[in-house]
């Protein structure tokens, strides 16, 4: 779906008043979501993007008679500042932790008697009920029974029709079998019978499958429902074809139409007690589960389940970092080489990318990236999430810093990996920052913790560093990461935004990121990020204490550190990390990518 133009967001808006008129709502809420809650989204449901024309991956659109705005977090301010300029949406920049502060705009703006509609097929629960409550104290009416968008896009692309295939051994090292049986001792223990499960990490997980219809997570879209014997998922009757479906059945898995969930939820017994998760669900859903069942709210059992990755995935996992690791030395090798010739075609953003994807491509198992690559340069650094396009990217040269964002999806795990290369001189100021940043990832990637402490707690230790200089950064310190799965998952979540509750403890066998940075809008970016493993620590008078493994394997490139500003246990980390990195990634390379890895890995 390509970025609407200035003129189109303004005709789609006034034919999106029109629509709002005959239906007599006065407010339009257009969450970015589906029906699953995910986070990157099928176009059919990238309707904030075609209303707005704001690409982001995380938005609210309000609309009302007189105005129109996007709420969103730091990481896209700079990038929506550009993209709405001159379209009538205004950016509505939410503060950190205020992820809902759009909620208390609406019912401050809104007078009793009005009323604000949002698509319940695509609300989470928990939003949903934030919501009804701030406009009922309002005596404003919410409605959640209409798709207006569904009326003013005429061209709204269809339900993706990729197949769904399996993830299978040795890569899948449970059987969906025991992941069932696993998942029912998790219902029982929670008294419930029944389980509905709506997100599609998680299914993909549990089921062993896999699918393509959200771009770069291998994911399908579905729903299940968990019965005491047999689970039914509902997915696209084209997508899995008969072999498959015969396997599936023989396993206790029965396949419905992707559409009849609502009634399969209507026909529920009336004495079931179903598990559901209030975050991870949707409000139109919610709607369908008749009164006369026992509703049991409880995060679901598959999340802790996919986050503890087992001894023989994280095995995986270290294989395909190898690989990944290769493929990184590749194409570093490439762009130092390209950048070095004294006659050459003009070096773009675009081309990283496509060169990247493509030493990645070499690598066996690879699948796909795991999310869109940030190659940005000078300026383009600093903005957190950006996307360089046919019609807008840099050309790299001349000096200047360039951060490259990227990852893979592999069968063997998911990668996902931010390094920062020179190209021509470095300034003192970029070699502050950048080892400043070098820093916190040491401080962060060497803690020892208690095993289940909260992970937003750790937070502060990545930002230490910068904080005693008086620098900070918008966006958390680390997300979790799937096994060939999501780029980002939970529970945990490094983050001051996130809440300490009880379902973001560390576990062992959690793969998480670790990626502080330093934006200097205008100037430059700079972010290292590397995954890391939860492994066991020492145990002692105090409990388990955890530890990190780091998963990453490519060189942070030395050029840019300031040594005189890393202590000698820093300086040695550092080392540590680049011996490991030659000593794995040696036996995987040759010629020049080789001497790349030799060169990038000497001692400081």
């Amino acid at each position: 779906m390509h970025t609407p133009a200035r003129t189109d967001v303004a005709g789609r808006l006034a034919q999106l008043r029109l629509a709002m008129g005959r239906h007599q709502i006065d407010a339009l809420m257009v969450p970015s979501a589906d029906p699953h809650l995910s986070e990157y989204l099928p176009a059919r449901w990238q309707g904030r993007q075609w209303l707005s024309g704001f690409t982001g991956s995380v938005g609210t659109l309000i609309v009302t008679a007189d105005f129109a705005g996007v709420w969103t977090d730091a990481r896209y301010w700079t990038q929506a500042e550009t993209e709405l300029a001159g379209s009538g949406v205004q950016l509505m920049k939410l503060p950190s932790g205020a992820s809902v502060d759009y909620i208390g705009w609406l019912a401050a703006r809104m007078s009793s008697g009005q009323t604000v509609a949002v698509d319940g097929a695509v609300l989470g629960l928990a939003t949903a009920r934030l919501l009804a409550q701030a406009l009922d104290a309002s005596g404003v009416a919410l409605r959640s029974d209409l798709d207006v968008l569904d009326e003013v896009w005429t061209e709204r692309p269809a339900l993706p029709a990729a197949p769904v295939y399996e993830h299978l051994p040795p890569h899948a090292v449970k059987s969906r079998a025991d992941k069932l049986a696993e998942l029912r001792a998790g219902m029982a223990a929670l008294g419930a019978g029944r389980h509905l499960i709506s997100t599609l990490d998680d299914i993909a997980w549990l089921f062993n499958l896999r699918g393509a219809d959200v771009n770069f997570n291998p994911v399908f879209l579905a729903h299940a429902l968990i019965g005491p014997q047999r689970a039914t998922l509902f997915v696209g009757e084209d997508k899995i074809a008969p072999a498959l479906r015969a396997t599936l059945e023989q396993d206790g898995v029965d396949l419905a139409p992707y559409a009849s969930l609502a009634a399969a939820l209507a026909a529920l017994p009336s004495e079931s007690t179903l598990l559901l998760d209030p975050r991870r669900l949707t409000h139109g859903t919610r709607q369908a589960i008749p009164a006369g069942v026992t509703v049991v709210e409880s995060i679901n059992p598959t999340t802790f389940a996919k986050s503890r990755k087992s001894a023989a995935e994280a095995a995986h996992v270290r294989a395909t970092m190898e690989q990944d690791g290769a493929a990184l030395c590749e194409f570093f090798a490439w762009l130092e080489q390209t950048l070095a010739e004294a006659r050459r075609a003009p070096l773009t953003e675009l081309a990283i990318d496509r060169e990247l994807t493509a030493a990645r491509a070499r690598r066996p198992g690879f699948v796909s990236p795991s999310f869109g690559t940030i190659a940005g340069f000078r300026a383009n650094g600093a903005i957190m999430h950006y996307r360089a396009t046919e019609t807008s990217h840099a050309v790299i040269e001349g000096d200047g810093l360039l951060l490259i964002d990227s990852g893979g999806q592999y069968l063997g795990g998911t990668t996902d990996i931010t390094r920062v290369v020179p190209v021509g001189a470095v300034t003192a100021a970029q070699r502050r920052d950048f080892t400043l940043v070098l820093k916190g990832v040491i401080a962060l990637s060497s803690a020892q913790f208690p095993r289940g402490v909260k992970s937003p707690m750790l937070d502060a230790i990545a930002r230490a560093p910068l904080w005693a200089e008086g620098i900070d950064f918008g966006h958390g310190t680390g997300h979790g990461v799937g096994y060939f799965l999501n780029v980002h998952e939970g529970p945990q979540s490094i983050s001051p935004s996130a809440m300490p509750e009880p379902h973001t403890a560390m576990e062992e066998g959690m793969i998480t990121s670790i990626e502080p940075g330093i934006y200097r809008p205008g100037q430059w970016g700079i972010r290292i990020e590397n995954l890391v493993l939860n492994v066991a620590a020492a145990e002692g008078e105090f409990g388990p204490f955890l530890r990190f493994e780091t998963l990453t394997l490519c060189p942070i490139d030395t050029r840019c550190v300031e040594l005189a500003l890393l202590r000698a246990d820093e300086r040695a980390w550092l080392n540590d990390y680049h011996a490991r990195v030659r000593e794995r990634l040696r036996p995987h390379l040759a010629g020049a990518a080789l001497a790349w890895l030799e060169q990038r890995t000497e001692a400081v």
